[in-house]
């Protein structure tokens, strides 16, 4: 494979950068960007897209829930009884499940066997934030099915977007009739969740806890300083 350019940070350009050490050590990793609604962990994906395409490194991009055929026909399913109660919560995270099994056989695996950097916007820890600590299903019954689904796939570190519910719902007026609709409640226990998975794992082995409160610049600043302290040292 291509060794990929090593390119320093412009501190005079606006434009992301990765550091030429991270560069080196993103070939084959399999990186998340997750958090609440209204965290911006979807406007920091999009930088640290750019950024690596910039590097030259190659990059396989999935989304959940989707990213094959069969996969997107189960998103539309999804959505279509987003907020309706026909839909039970178990059945919900079954089809999450189901698009992250056909999402890991027919693209993850293949892509990390050729040493792609894999980015996802979200993963099954969106699945343990929004149908487990706010549904009430228990972490257990997920760990089992992600099981399943996965196939001994997991990332290589998730970054966990973390922002009040008030900063989240002020970023886009849309988000925050979404936001009410679901309930304060609601999305304070889905924040909860996500904090529950970074407080398991001390050590960052897994779960990487991005402070999303400030502005575009300063969160990758904060992304870079987290992804080196992981994978360079």
């Amino acid at each position: 494979m291509t060794k990929p350019i090593t390119t320093q940070p412009d501190a005079s350009s606006n434009e992301p950068a990765l550091p030429s050490d991270l560069i080196e050590a993103l070939p084959g990793k399999f990186l998340v960007f997750d958090g609440p609604d209204g965290s911006g962990k979807s406007t920091q994906l999009k930088m640290f897209l750019k950024a690596a395409n910039a590097a030259g490194l190659r990059i396989t991009e999935v989304r959940e829930p989707g990213g094959t055929e069969v996969g997107e026909k189960i998103r539309d399913a999804l959505l279509e009884h987003l907020d309706r109660e026909e839909m039970s919560l178990r059945c919900e995270m079954l089809l999450y499940m189901a698009s992250r099994a056909q999402l890991c056989e027919q693209v993850i695996d293949p892509a990390l066997k050729r040493g792609d950097l894999v980015v996802a916007d979200r993963f099954v820890s969106s699945t343990y934030a929004y149908q487990g600590a706010a549904g009430g299903i228990p972490f257990s019954e997920i760990d089992s099915a992600a099981k399943i689904a996965m196939q001994g796939i997991t990332p290589d570190s998730t970054l966990i977007f973390d922002v009040d519910q008030e900063t989240a719902a002020s970023r886009l007026n849309p988000l925050l009739d979404r936001m009410e609709a679901k309930g304060a409640a609601f999305h304070k226990r889905v924040r909860e969740g996500y904090q529950s998975l970074i407080a398991g794992d001390p050590e960052h082995e897994r779960y990487l806890g991005i402070d999303a409160r400030g502005n575009e610049p300063q969160v990758f600043a904060n992304i870079i300083d987290a992804l080196r302290t992981r994978f360079v040292g």
